[in-house]
C-alpha cells in the first residue's frame, strides 16, 4: 500500500511525542503489509469527512481515506479526544 501525507498530518505528527512518533512507525509498517490488520483497530467513520481512523496507541490515532485499492491519505494524527473534532 502506498501512504500520501497530508500537510496537517505532517505538521501534527512532528508535534507528537518520539515515543508516539516510534508507535506510529511500527502502526505504519503493518498499515503498508495490510491495512485490515485486526492489530490496528481499523474503524469506518460515519458523518466524518475521512472515512476510517487506525489506532497507533490506545489513546492516539490516525485518520486516513483511500484514494484507490493500493493509496492512502493520512489526513491526521493526534489524542483520541481531539482529532475527531476536526
Amino acid at each position: 500500500m502506498t501512504v500520501v501525507y497530508a500537510a496537517e498530518f505532517e505538521r501534527q505528527f512532528r508535534k507528537l511525542p518520539a515515543e508516539i512518533q516510534d508507535d506510529f512507525r511500527k502502526q505504519e509498517a503493518r498499515f503498508r503489509a495490510n491495512w485490515r490488520d485486526p492489530r490496528l483497530h481499523v474503524k469506518k467513520l460515519v458523518d466524518h469527512p475521512f472515512t476510517f481512523s487506525f489506532r497507533v496507541t490506545r489513546r492516539y490515532r490516525v485518520l486516513f481515506a483511500l484514494v484507490d485499492s493500493e493509496t492512502a491519505l493520512f489526513a491526521t494524527i493526534g489524542h483520541r479526544r481531539e482529532v475527531y473534532r476536526r
